[in-house]
């Protein structure tokens, strides 16, 4: 259709050729945005999977460092255009156009792709393996081609041309089909545009990057399972990331989630006493931020049950009741939250403030603070830990050091999971009998810090048990560490020097890699 945004399919911008359209909303005054955007049929989906099949095989002869020379490009470019790039992003989110979007987000953005091009450079990520007696050696290769889906709440940052699963993919050598989010279509357009143009500026095969906009969903699962995939990248939700899981799991493809987080935090008492206002200031602000549309947003507070817990909770329901009501992304994100809300108070949540549509511009929801006792918590643990995404909490009040550790032993597993306790030592005793039980349930445990932001660095862990992510072992966050996702154990079992990668062969390719040669690992050369 003319009148709709083209697709990028095997290098070229080409007019989509299905029948169906969508258009994105903006979210602060409900109305549709003019462009239209095609549902891709499954003949063009398949023609995307081919054609990053033969730019995967482009890319075995292809040096490392022209694939960090592609993202480098593609970071320069994003700056080069960030305003517009910003203001499409805030307009189909109605997030902050400053500091969230223009200034964080974005330098998040082209940060984390030039320490995914450093990485792609130095290649200690690929853990080489050198035996010289037996002259076996083995390193983490490219898996193929990967499929990324990106979600709504971070449209840069973790968009599925732009964000950490797609640098991951791309540093690891495989090319990408980024399956853009519907909420924000524009921006992703915008970024492909960048990425295709760095791709052709820097000698990169024609299909490095793809974009679509939308499938059905029986053509998700055909994608995700189909035998020229290597892997997968996913955000979003929980039901629709496992049935895309299970899919890729009957064809025995890799898929990497993230799927849903409560992120619990423990207020132990003798914080309360030290300094009560001070952390209900920094959960409010935790809770609202973005509207709450974090997945490591804390959904969950245990407390124990005495008069200092008691005046907590009366502070933060104050907080909640007066402070403004933000914007949510999109009218699905309105209406599971208000779902979400109801289905703590029919499972036994007793409703403080909120609950309701509305009280903001736009999509929205009342700030929506819930309580419940340890005892009905217990009761039923599984129906309470319901994710309710969006600008709410659920404190949970346990009457005593034993329900505590109760309650930590029925969760799921989470992103995050955070203990406030005195600065001086006053809570160490219960510190140290809780902790080990929540430490096996999150992927990330802080101490006297709220788990709202995650930093790109090397010993990141965005990821947890499930139902937090669909694998207990990788992150989605923090380079090199993400790279090994999409990446395939190749072993070499007495092959010929010349003939192994560069990375395997005696001389150190570049002086500065780490090798792992007879058990020690080291920079130098294999000794002749």
């Amino acid at each position: 259709m003319s009148d709709t945004q083209a697709v990028l399919i095997a290098g070229k911008w080409r007019q989509s050729a299905g029948d169906s359209t969508f258009q994105a909303s903006n979210p602060k005054t409900r109305e549709k945005l003019p462009d239209r955007y095609p549902v891709s049929p499954w003949a063009e989906v398949e023609e995307a999977i081919e054609a990053a099949a033969a730019a995967f095989e482009e890319l075995g002869g292809l040096a490392r460092d022209k694939i960090a020379a592609f993202l480098e490009k593609y970071a320069d470019r994003i700056e080069a255009r960030a305003g517009e790039i910003a203001d499409i992003a805030q307009l189909e989110t109605a997030l902050g156009r400053e500091p969230r979007l223009g200034t964080i987000e974005m330098g998040r953005t082209t940060g984390q792709i030039r320490q995914a091009a450093a990485a792609a450079r130095e290649r200690s990520w690929v853990n080489a393996v050198i035996d010289t007696s037996n002259n076996v050696r083995s390193m983490l290769g490219p898996i193929g081609p990967v499929a990324v889906f990106g979600p709504n709440n971070f449209p840069l940052a973790f968009g599925s041309i732009s964000g950490g699963d797609f640098v991951a993919a791309i540093a690891a050598g495989n090319p990408v089909i980024a399956k853009a989010n519907s909420s924000h279509p524009g921006t992703t357009r915008l970024l492909a545009e960048e990425a295709h143009a760095a791709a052709q500026e820097t000698g990169m095969p024609a299909a490095m990057v793809q974009l679509i906009y939308r499938t059905t969903h029986e053509d998700g699962e055909k994608l995700v399972s189909h035998p020229l995939i290597g892997a997968t990248g996913y955000t979003g939700s929980r039901s629709a990331g496992l049935v895309l899981k299970a899919a890729a799991d009957k064809a025995g493809k890799p898929i990497y989630l993230e799927l849903s987080s409560i992120n619990p935090m423990v207020i132990l008492p003798g914080a309360l006493k030290e300094r009560s206002d001070e952390i209900a200031a920094e959960f409010q602000a935790s809770v609202f931020m973005g509207t709450g549309q974090f997945c490591t947003n804390p959904g969950t507070v245990l407390l124990l049950a005495d008069e200092e817990s008691a005046a907590f909770v009366e502070n933060v329901k104050a907080r909640f009741g007066s402070a403004p009501v933000g914007t949510l992304l999109s009218e699905g994100v309105e209406r599971n939250l208000v779902a979400g809300v109801q289905s703590l108070r029919e499972a036994g949540a007793e409703l403080l403030v909120g609950g309701g549509q509305g009280g903001g511009d736009g999509f929205s929801c009342q700030n929506s603070l819930l309580k419940v006792d340890g005892d009905t918590f217990l009761s039923n643990p599984e129906a309470l830990q319901e994710e309710a995404f969006g600008n709410a909490s659920l404190l949970v009040i346990a009457k005593d050091s034993c329900q505590l550790k109760q309650i930590l032993k029925t969760l799921e597993g989470n992103l995050t999971g955070c203990i406030y306790s005195h600065s001086g030592g006053g809570d160490d005793d219960l510190y140290s009998e809780i902790v080990p039980t929540l430490r096996q349930r999150v992927g990330r445990l802080l101490n006297d810090k709220m788990p709202t932001g995650v930093l790109v660095t090397p010993a990141m862990n965005h990821g947890g048990p499930y139902p937090a992510t669909g694998h207990p072992g990788f992150t989605a966050v923090g380079i090199p560490t993400s790279l090994v996702r999409f990446g395939m154990l190749q072993c070499f079992d007495g092959v010929r020097q010349h003939r192994l990668p560069a990375e395997l062969q005696d001389k150190n390719p570049n002086g500065r890699m780490w090798r792992n040669i007879d058990g020690r690992w080291t920079q130098a050369d294999v000794a002749v």
